[in-house]
């Protein structure tokens, strides 16, 4: 047959590129409770969609003859797949070939990954495992030379984060440049007890520490980088328990998003009446004005059954960012949370609203915002944490949207966090429940302060409050708003996921 010499090398470079590390380093990733790098790209994308790119791409070695003798492949492997029924790119790197880290071939192999996504606009996986592609020590005296710092290809990653989902997940120790493409994302998730994300790693940080010489102040992976860090300080969204549910998360996040900017998000089947009426949503906010309760549990009851999904949970906590449908349409959803810290914005949660609100913005979902903002977080530790700063960057990113918005008040809205609901500028696509309570600040606090001469003037002081505070609570009722049109509707809490169906089918007409 033609070429039986050719495709006889090709075919051996195929399967020694499939020994990857080699059966020890396998092994040894496999007794860490880590999956390859191959089978990360199967498990993640559809059955039998993935098609490698640049398999055979590596570092041959050969006998004076100039034949082969034996080949380490690349230890970052890519291709096209499919997730969800669509075309993806995903990469994996492959600790069992140098630890993960650089060679030329990566490199090449890395930017390219990033152009195809770019280019052709297709959503971006990667499976970080390592440094992702950063160098080592070691590799400086096998090259016999530095270099000025570069990241190949990082354009095309700076294109990427404008122009398709990225989804970035942690299935290692990850370092470097691997941290860099971690964060360079818009959409992250660690494994618990599996993977840790630094600068730079333990051995690095004891070395250059203070105390390296005797190594009494030398971290460990988890206490360095773990989960319970980096899930909480806004590096990374979320976290999972295994690998398979890492992808799990990357796959249900990518349903929510159009594949590129300029595309649309795809409506599935509805399954869920568009006039449902939850009569639990009556009995959902409590009386007591100082008392929790469950937005969660709202958002459920509002959404098309079992289509929630949150993301960044254990940041920012005062807030909830999550996407969902509604008759089947994709929203973003941002919504109070009064269980944390009353619903006020903390700095961090601040960021994370604007983060999230931008992103809403970049993919054209319109977005539902559930409010019950009692202002910014106040106090010594709030000022140290610029949360003013924080705050004002949020609103401003509120006003700069121009998707599709609506607003429902469920409880209280003052201040200037409170006008961060909407952009009052627009069309207000605005409902109000019987419980709303706005205005410039809580009466709580202002009226001693307001009524502070008459009362440090009567008789009976304690007596005088309760009495201020009646009249005011007849002033400050939802329905006086009402009145001078300051609020569009106050609606039953029952009506609010029709209604708000009823906007997701509207807010398509202008995507």
């Amino acid at each position: 047959m033609p070429w039986d010499k050719e495709r006889e090398e090709l075919n051996r470079r195929q399967k020694l590129a499939e020994k990857m590390g080699g059966e020890e380093k396998l092994e040894r990733q496999k007794a860490r409770g880590k999956l390859d790098a191959r089978e990360r790209l199967r498990r993640l994308t559809d059955k039998n969609s993935f098609r490698e790119i640049g398999k055979i791409a590596g570092r041959g070695s050969y006998d004076e003859a100039g034949d082969l003798e034996d080949f380490s492949p690349s230890n970052f492997i890519f291709g096209r797949g499919r997730i969800n029924g669509a075309p993806v790119v995903a990469s994996a790197d492959d600790f069992t070939v140098r630890g993960g880290a650089a060679d030329a071939a990566i490199h090449r192999k890395f930017a390219m990954a990033e152009q195809m996504a770019h280019e052709l606009k297709l959503p971006l996986i990667r499976m970080i495992d390592g440094t992702g592609g950063g160098g080592s020590v070691k590799m400086l005296e096998d090259m016999g030379f530095t270099y000025v710092p570069f990241v190949p290809g990082w354009e095309h990653v700076v294109e990427n984060l404008k122009t398709v989902p990225v989804v970035a997940l942690a299935l290692g120790p990850t370092a470097g440049l691997g941290a860099a493409r971690m964060v360079a994302s818009h959409y992250s998730v660690m494994v618990r007890g599996l993977s840790q994300i630094f600068t730079a790693g333990p051995a690095v940080v004891a070395g250059m520490g203070p105390n390296s010489a005797n190594g009494s102040n030398a971290l460990d992976k988890e206490q360095l980088g773990g989960v319970d860090i980096h899930t909480r300080n806004g590096v990374i969204d979320d976290e999972a328990e295994s690998e398979d549910e890492a992808f799990e998360m990357a796959r249900a996040f990518l349903s929510y998003l159009p594949a590129h900017t300029g595309a649309r998000a795809l409506r599935t089947t509805p399954h869920d009446r568009p006039n449902r009426k939850e009569e639990k949503l009556l009995s959902a906010v409590p009386e007591n004005s100082r008392e929790a309760y469950s937005m969660r549990k709202i958002l459920e009851m509002i959404a098309d059954k079992g289509s929630v999904f949150e993301m960044g949970k254990r940041w920012g906590r005062a807030t909830i960012t999550a996407f969902a449908r509604l008759n089947g349409w994709p929203v973003a959803v941002l919504a109070s949370d009064p269980t944390f810290l009353g619903g006020s914005w903390t700095a961090d949660t601040a960021e994370k609203a604007k983060r999230f609100i931008s992103l809403a913005e970049l993919f054209r979902l319109p977005v539902v915002h559930l409010v019950d903002n009692p202002g910014f977080m106040i106090g010594l530790e709030a000022e140290k944490a610029a949360t003013i700063r924080r705050g004002v960057e949020a609103m401003n990113a509120v006003y700069e949207a121009s998707v599709p918005w609506a607003s429902v008040i469920i409880r209280k809205a003052y201040g200037v966090a409170g006008a961060a609901m909407s952009d009052h500028t627009r069309f207000q696509y605005r409902f109000a429940w019987p419980s709303g309570d706005w205005g410039s600040l809580p009466m709580e606090g202002g009226v001693e302060v307001a009524y502070k001469a008459e009362l440090e003037r009567a008789d009976d002081p304690a007596a005088m409050l309760a009495e201020i505070k009646a009249r005011l609570s007849k002033v400050t009722s939802p329905f006086r708003t009402a009145e001078q049109f300051l609020v569009e509707d106050i609606i039953d809490p029952r009506e609010t996921r029709p209604l708000l169906c009823e906007f997701a089918e509207l807010a398509q007409r202008s995507l």
